[in-house]
C-alpha cells in the first residue's frame, strides 16, 4: 500500500511541476514571430498600390523603358535629382 501512495505523490509532483514550467509558453519575447510576420508582409501583394506620378502604370506597353534606352544610347540621360536627406552631419569617429 505505502509503494502505491508513493507513487502517487511522485505522479502529483510531477505534473504539479509541469504546470508551472509551461506556464507562460509564448510570453517569454513580446515579439516573438515578428520575423515571419514581417516576412508574409513583404511578400503579400498590395490590392491597391500607389504609383508616383510619372512612373511606370500597370498596363504601360514599355515605351517608357524603350525612351529611357534611346536616351541611353544617345548620352542624352536624364541629370539625377539630388536631395539632401539629413539636415547634419553624422556622428562618425573623428579622423
Amino acid at each position: 500500500m505505502s509503494s502505491k501512495l508513493l507513487l502517487i505523490a511522485a505522479a502529483g509532483l510531477t505534473l504539479g511541476a509541469c504546470s508551472t514550467m509551461n506556464k507562460n509558453i509564448g510570453q517569454e519575447d513580446p515579439a516573438l514571430g515578428e520575423a515571419a510576420k514581417y516576412n508574409a508582409a513583404l511578400q503579400t501583394i498590395n490590392p491597391d498600390p500607389v504609383y508616383p506620378p510619372g512612373s511606370a502604370q500597370p498596363g504601360d506597353n514599355g515605351a517608357k523603358g524603350a525612351n529611357a534606352v534611346k536616351r541611353y544610347r544617345s548620352d542624352a540621360v536624364k541629370q539625377v535629382e539630388s536631395m539632401q536627406t539629413t539636415g547634419s552631419s553624422g556622428g562618425g569617429s573623428p579622423r
